[in-house]
């Protein structure tokens, strides 16, 4: 009988330590955000490898593919900020869902730019050429917006940040436009006369947006700055804080500068 007891008393003992070890997970201090993963996820690592440890902070950094999962992700509570987005892109994403996520702080610039295989200038392009675009609304208007600045099109006055084709006033060579998914442009770049593709896709696919970008967009006064977004009750939390000094930080800028050469540039 003496036996049996102390043997329930150390399973209940061992049931004890094990409910004890899974509550300190809930109290866990690290912090996991989610990102796309050039050059948003590798400007995290860098932070967590090099910085993070000596500010007191622990980061985990989740890796997405497709950057419409990642607000969803966050509003749900499976990620304590994310980094992938600029302002009009989350406010787009606030009013279509009815969430109220926040932008916490601009980090960099990926300079949407206009690629293509097939000619060297946006002036060669012929008569009915086909361009393709980032389906998204900030985003399509946006590169819109840059076709204009250019001089491929005109847009009608008062035209917004989310412009679309409703939008071109002028289109003397008549170009065709194809809005497609942003992730799928690099791949589909063959298939048409010109893309205008999202910085990110473009350095993920091996493009080079300091060189091989025909026009780019300019950073001074671009809205267009991607940052740290997190839910409203988390924008003064101290991890929060520690991140984006980190991110904003000399070493986060030298190290932008010197990886990207000009492709990413340090907000």
């Amino acid at each position: 009988m003496l036996r049996k007891l102390t043997a329930a008393l150390a399973s209940a003992g061992l049931l004890f330590g094990l409910a004890a070890c899974g509550g300190s997970a809930d109290d866990d201090d690290t912090l996991t955000i989610g990102a796309t993963s050039v050059p948003h996820a590798e400007i995290l690592t860098y932070v967590k490898d090099h910085l993070a440890a000596k500010a007191g902070l622990k980061i985990e950094v989740k890796e997405f593919s497709e950057y419409e999962q990642l607000n969803p992700a966050l509003a749900s509570k499976q990620l304590d900020a994310n980094y992938f987005q600029h302002k009009p892109y989350l406010e787009e994403s606030n009013q279509k869902t009815g969430e109220h996520l926040v932008f916490v702080a601009g980090v960099h610039l990926e300079p949407l730019g206009v690629y293509s295989k097939k000619v060297g200038s946006l002036q060669e392009l012929r008569r009915g050429a086909t361009v393709s675009l980032p389906s998204d609304p900030t985003n399509e208007g946006r590169a819109l917006r840059l076709l204009a600045d250019n001089g491929l099109i005109t847009l009608k006055p008062g035209a917004g940040q989310t412009a679309t084709e409703k939008d071109v006033a002028g289109n003397p060579k008549a170009i065709r436009f194809r809005p497609t998914d942003a992730a799928s442009l690099p791949r589909q770049l063959g298939d048409v006369d010109a893309s205008v593709i999202n910085g990110n896709y473009a350095l993920e696919a091996g493009l080079n947006p300091a060189k091989d970008a025909l026009v780019s967009e300019k950073a001074a006064g671009n809205p267009y700055v991607n940052g740290i977004v997190t839910r409203p009750e988390d924008k003064d939390d101290p991890k929060i804080k520690k991140l984006v000094a980190l991110l904003t930080g000399p070493e986060v800028r030298t190290f932008i500068q010197d990886k990207y050469q000009g492709s990413v540039l340090p907000s």
